[in-house]
């Protein structure tokens, strides 16, 4: 079992006092049998009001409500967690599904038909050509092999790049350029697998780099794959490995514009400026 201390660390200035509308909030891990959830803190500057509920992921969501006018605004969650998922390859998949391809049967794929759905004609066809550089369909080959060659080969043929621009780049545009962030690789990976008839959704979260836990981060993003008597497996093409006990999950979402840590607007005409910093940890 690995302890850690998350620090996540949000600022905004406003050259003015401004009226804060409703922020949504995604900052508490998720909790499963692998994560447990040790202490949970929340500090907000101005004071606001606090309602919080699951969405239909599953994701724990708060809604901050203002009451008074702020030129400043401090959102601030400190938590620590235990987590379990020492041994990510220690699971087993249907025998049905072993090799791919192979079709979700039953309520499976019913109930995954939303994280299935193909991207655009472009897109699709742009990835799939792609594919076929690495893969072929007449190779025989294990469906695990298969999600760990994808992310291995944007983690070793496409470059890393910090973005702050909100947004996420489409798989063409990352394709193209030959860079991108840890989102914009999620997102690539997704289109890829969804692209081979399997269901893939978008994972928010954080990564513990020893390297770089005394240095100003930021929140790290990568892509679940389901797979039948396994379930919802993480692959993370920024680093080119499946994700384990570095990896903690804060939400999932069938698509990556719809779990931003923080969402919410103001009413005023002061200019703004956000500063963001996230310490991953072991404590």
């Amino acid at each position: 079992m690995q302890r850690y201390k998350i620090l996540h660390r949000t600022y905004y200035n406003y050259s003015s006092d401004v009226i804060l509308g409703p922020h949504t909030l995604l900052l508490r891990p998720r909790e499963d049998y692998e994560l447990r959830i040790e202490s949970f803190a929340l500090k907000i500057i101005p004071e606001a009001t606090l309602l919080w509920h699951r969405d239909v992921e599953g994701n724990s969501v708060a809604i901050a409500n203002f009451t008074l006018p702020a030129h400043q605004l401090l959102i601030e969650s400190e938590v620590i967690i235990q987590q379990y998922n020492e041994s990510p390859l220690n699971f087993m998949v249907a025998d049905y599904a072993l090799r791919y391809p192979f079709a979700y049967q039953g309520d499976d794929n019913v109930l995954l038909s939303p994280y299935k759905a193909l991207p655009d004609p472009e897109t699709l066809a742009a990835v799939s050509k792609w594919i076929g550089n690495f893969w072929q369909p007449t190779e025989k080959i294990q469906t695990y092999t298969l999600l760990q060659r994808i992310a291995e080969v944007i983690f070793k043929t496409l470059s890393y790049r910090v973005r702050e621009e909100p947004g996420v780049q489409s798989a063409c545009q990352t394709l193209a350029c030959g860079t991108g962030s840890c989102r914009d690789f999620a997102l690539l990976f997704m289109q890829a697998v969804r692209s081979l008839g399997l269901a893939s959704r978008f994972v928010s979260g954080y990564l513990y780099a020893p390297l770089m836990a005394s240095e100003i981060g930021s929140t790290h993003a990568w892509a679940e794959v389901y797979l039948p008597g396994a379930g919802w497996k993480g692959f993370d093409p920024t680093i080119g490995k499946i994700a384990g006990s570095d990896h903690i999950a804060v939400a999932v979402a069938r698509l990556p514009e719809s779990v931003p840590p923080i969402a919410g607007s103001f009413a005023g005409t002061a200019d703004s400026t956000l500063t963001v910093g996230v310490w991953v940890s072991q404590c």
